[in-house]
């Protein structure tokens, strides 16, 4: 029952009191009949869930004006909602400035995002909470590696502000569901976040069926992290690299890195000499001399770029490049829910005959046609074609 509806059924029953003796009850039992009717109906909107840092959030209603201290979110909310941007009354400038391939995809679609305001930079010591109270928010949504307690919750609840914990980044590989479902619940949108939870689990199961039934050797892989962009080499720790122990294959930095991510020293990784290698880069990472995959990039940019990096006089020599098992993947799926796409690439990588009928490539067909408000248009992973597979001259 609205809240129109209920004020004019109570305007009615008050008018009836003014009639005679004999509908004075009948008035009343009406007063009570509507107070409880408008009272169920708050009730029936207002909800109280578990965030992923494990706090109880409560909210009167679905978040109508959210703020958004991770931008990247916005690709999440993308899941559930047809316009994503909607309820995005502030957000932090991370997307625009870290994936500005992704953030101009979204602004071609809604353009209006170019005028949220900005309430902080890429890390939580930038977050304006002044800034963020002003746009009378009801909810502030946070991402797990802003780290929890912090002077920003502290700040926010004390002025009344609900704020909820996701995680995409620190821990992908346990927290993304559940994260959807938090998004799902805070917005109102249950039933669009579990349609897509059932689909993340479906494919997820598949792997991990197959993998088991299977007793495959796992081939030793490099996920190498900015190809080309920083001193050799960044790579994979922590729950990134769960993902490739996941998809079968062993993570040569696993011993070496504790942390989400840590430098490998060439000579550690020539020794180790991996059976797969993995350039993880960005659509926008060739301009500060990293290695270009993602969003709006063409198919030829990324072979060029995997020719390249299989001439050089360093990771080139690994042979993986002279066996064709040499690939790019993009790294921002690292930080969205759509890391399903990762884990079958990298399946595929590790054991092509084993998965030989999964197409990553039919299920981001899948989720742009099912899910996602703005389609995900470029090339996120590539093969090393043949041709260039050789390597320099050892």
């Amino acid at each position: 029952m609205s809240g129109k509806r209920c004020n004019r059924l109570a305007l009615c029953a008050f008018g009836w009191q003014a009639q005679p003796l004999v509908v004075a009850f009948l008035a009343g039992w009406m007063m009570v009949l509507v107070m409880t009717l408008c009272a169920s109906q708050a009730g029936a909107q207002s909800m109280t869930f578990t965030d992923i840092a494990g706090r109880s959030v409560k909210l009167p209603h679905p978040a109508r004006r959210i703020v958004l201290a991770d931008g990247h979110l916005l690709t999440a909310l993308a899941l559930l909602e047809s316009d994503p941007a909607e309820r995005v009354v502030g957000w932090a400038e991370n997307l625009a400035r870290f994936d500005p391939s992704t953030y101009e995809q979204y602004r071609r679609h809604f353009p209006g995002i170019a005028d949220i305001p900005l309430v902080g930079g890429t890390t939580a010591d930038t977050f304006s909470v002044e800034k963020a109270l002003s746009l009378n928010p009801d909810l502030v949504v946070i991402p797990l590696w802003f780290g929890t307690s912090t002077r920003l919750e502290t700040q926010l609840t004390a002025a009344g502000i609900a704020v909820a914990y996701v995680d995409f980044f620190n821990d992908p590989f346990r927290n993304t569901t559940a994260s959807i479902r938090i998004l799902g619940k805070a917005i109102g949108q249950e039933n669009r976040a579990e349609a897509y939870v059932a689909f993340y689990e479906s494919h997820m199961q598949r792997i991990a069926d197959r993998l088991a039934g299977a007793n495959a050797p796992r081939p030793k892989v490099l996920l190498h992290a900015r190809a080309g962009g920083w001193d050799c080499c960044w790579s994979a720790g922590g729950s990134v690299g769960e993902f490739i122990e996941f998809a079968g294959g062993d993570n040569i930095a696993k011993p070496v890195v504790k942390g989400a991510t840590g430098q490998l020293g060439l000579e550690y990784i020539l020794s180790q000499d991996p059976d797969v290698y993995i350039a993880a880069g960005g659509a926008d990472l060739p301009g500060r001399g990293g290695f270009a995959v993602g969003p709006g990039v063409q198919q030829a940019t990324v072979q060029s770029a995997l020719e390249a990096a299989a001439q050089e006089p360093t990771i080139g020599l690994l042979s993986a490049f002279a066996k064709g098992r040499a690939h790019a993947l993009w790294l921002f799926f690292f930080h969205s829910p759509t890391n399903v796409l990762a884990a079958e690439a990298m399946a595929k990588w590790f054991h092509p005959d084993l998965f030989a009928d999964i197409d990553p490539q039919r299920t981001l067909t899948e989720i742009n046609e099912k899910f996602l408000a703005v389609p995900m248009e470029g090339t996120y992973w590539a093969d090393l074609t043949p041709r260039s597979a050789a390597g320099p001259t050892r």
